[in-house]
């Protein structure tokens, strides 16, 4: 198998998927724009060759890099960057080489959240009511439809919650009316008060999702964006029912093929309805393949290279640990310190890093990933992590 990895380097995590290709027996065929000797060598050892570009955004460039594999390896059989940043050049060079999996003709209903509304509908799953190239006058329209604010605007392609705004008031519209940049088309949804919680697994050939895990998010992440609030999840060690069922629905309706899937929904505090949000055909980030492996005891990634290769994985999968992760935030005053924090809970914590400026933010600084078999302890060492100074928080 000749598989093209589309920006090996970035994320991190992509290293561990092309190596565990390399280990299937792939062959591995890196295209980015950093110099080869600047790579991990982890990386250097699981691809066959590798080309720098000088720009990931010229297609043409790319293109080229691409015929000089077909040319010198024959047909390439996989065209994949897992980052949704890439999807609509994944999908064009998949088009222009005829390569399987999503073609450019497919790519904006993974990529437009207005779109991603109406495969819920037809999947049957209950969705987020929105709106989309509005003005003020329909922005008020929908606001009353709805019962009045608070509503969210966002961008309707978007990745993560960059420019993702709670309008509280008409004097939040007007702001929003007149700040927005005129280049970007935003979509206007109600705010739902819920629980954010996500349906992450894979997917092969044949539409059969063949592992699945769900996360928990008890902070907002746009708040964390936009107000520097602390971001943590869990890693939860069962799927519940619900959020089973109206994944699998929305994932059928899809059709998706040999893919990952990240989808979010939200559990409606006010009825406990599950109403999804969107819809994303890739790994989960934020360290979240990393949270799946330590609850499961499983290689995620050699899961996904199984899946490539075999069309299958061994099961069955039992979450054994419930994992979570918080992080800290340069600008808090936090009660406790990182020794502290490592002395008390060095028998869970399984992994704690620095975090790269692009993503420091929104994920904080510093993170630390635990785990347990006891969903309170794990709530636990989150709070004590998220402790700042002058508030009494109770850990036992």
């Amino acid at each position: 198998m000749n598989f093209i990895f589309f920006s090996p380097n970035y994320p991190k995590y992509c290293t561990e998927f092309c190596f565990q290709l390399k280990k299937c027996g792939v062959n591995v065929l890196g295209i980015s724009d950093v110099d080869y000797y600047l790579l991990d060598e982890k990386l250097q050892y699981s691809m066959t060759e590798y080309i720098k570009v000088d720009r990931l955004e010229d297609y043409d460039e790319v293109l080229r890099a691409v015929g000089y594999y077909t040319h010198k390896y024959g047909e390439i059989d996989r065209f994949e960057s897992l980052n949704e940043h890439w999807l609509e050049l994944d999908a064009h060079i998949r088009t222009d080489f005829n390569i399987f999996g999503t073609k450019l003709d497919f790519i904006s209903n993974l990529k437009q959240k207005s779109k991603m509304e109406k495969f819920f509908k037809k999947s049957g799953v209950e969705s987020i009511r929105s709106i989309t190239k509005f003005d003020r006058a329909k922005a008020k329209k929908f606001i009353a439809k709805i019962g009045g604010y608070p509503v969210v605007v966002k961008p309707n392609i978007g990745v993560g919650a960059n420019m993702t705004y709670k309008i509280t008031s008409e004097s939040d519209l007007e702001h929003f009316l007149q700040t927005k940049p005129p280049e970007v088309e935003f979509i206007m949804q109600e705010h739902i008060d819920g629980v954010l919680q996500t349906y992450d697994g894979l997917v092969n050939k044949d539409g059969e999702i063949l592992f699945a895990a769900s996360h928990e998010f008890p902070h907002s992440i746009m708040e964390s964006v936009n107000a520097g609030n602390h971001f943590s999840y869990y890693c939860l060690k069962e799927v519940s029912g619900e959020i089973e069922e109206a994944g699998r629905k929305i994932i059928h309706t899809y059709g998706i093929r040999e893919r990952f899937f990240h989808l979010e929904f939200f559990k409606s505090n006010r009825d406990g309805n599950i109403i999804a949000l969107e819809v994303n055909m890739r790994p989960p980030g934020s360290w979240m393949t990393d949270a799946i492996n330590y609850t499961y005891d499983i290689d995620i990634y050699e899961l996904w290279a199984n899946m490539v290769v075999n069309n299958q994985v061994e099961g069955p999968f039992v979450g054994k640990y419930y994992t979570g992760f918080a992080s800290h935030k340069n600008h808090l005053p936090y009660a406790h310190g990182h020794e502290e924090i490592m002395q008390r809970y060095h028998h869970q914590i399984v992994h704690h890093f620095s975090i790269e400026d692009v993503q420091s933010q929104s994920r904080g600084n510093y993170a630390y990933l635990f785990r347990s078999k006891d969903f309170n302890e794990v709530k636990r060492i989150e709070a004590f992590i998220h402790a700042v100074e002058n508030k009494v928080e109770v850990y036992a």
